[in-house]
This record gives C-alpha cells, sequence and structure tokens, in this order.
C-alpha cells in the first residue's frame, strides 16, 4: 500500500482522526484570530467532540481544546493520509 496525502475541508475530518492544517481560506479578523489560536500551517488537530446539534465541533490543537463553528471550520484546508492499495 502507498500513502497519499489528500487536502478537505476540517468540517470532513472523522472524529478522533488527525490532520495537519494546510492553509486557512478565508480573510480579515477571522483568519487572524484563527493563526492566533495556533491554528497555523502543518499544525496538528484532532477532533475530539461534537455538540447536539452538531455545530460547533471541538478540536485538540497543541494540547488545547478549542470550539470552532462549522462556517469556519470548512476555510480551514487539512492534509489527511490517505491509504491506496498498489
Amino acid at each position: 500500500m502507498m500513502d497519499l496525502m489528500e487536502t478537505i475541508p476540517l468540517t470532513k475530518l472523522e472524529l478522533n482522526t488527525s490532520g495537519f492544517i494546510k492553509e486557512i481560506d478565508c480573510k480579515g479578523s477571522i483568519k487572524r484570530r484563527l493563526l492566533d489560536l495556533g491554528l497555523v500551517p502543518n499544525t496538528k488537530i484532532v477532533p475530539v467532540l461534537k455538540s447536539v446539534t452538531g455545530d460547533p465541533i471541538a478540536y485538540e490543537v497543541r494540547n488545547i481544546i478549542l470550539a470552532i463553528r462549522k462556517q469556519d471550520a470548512d476555510k480551514i484546508m487539512i492534509n489527511v493520509q490517505k491509504a491506496i492499495a498498489e
């Protein structure tokens, strides 16, 4: 088997599965706030808990838990490993 990297929005990452931040696809104060919270490229991120309504979702980033709204998490692109058969 070969491992390839696939880029997906953070909202598509399943609970307790890790990915690495590739980019934040937004501008202005939201992007600045996410960067200030430590969501920078190549940082590991893991969704750990969904609220009853599914929004927001709690993520573990740099040994802390952050709640991120779906509308913001949709703009965070992450790399995940995708195993394929040769």
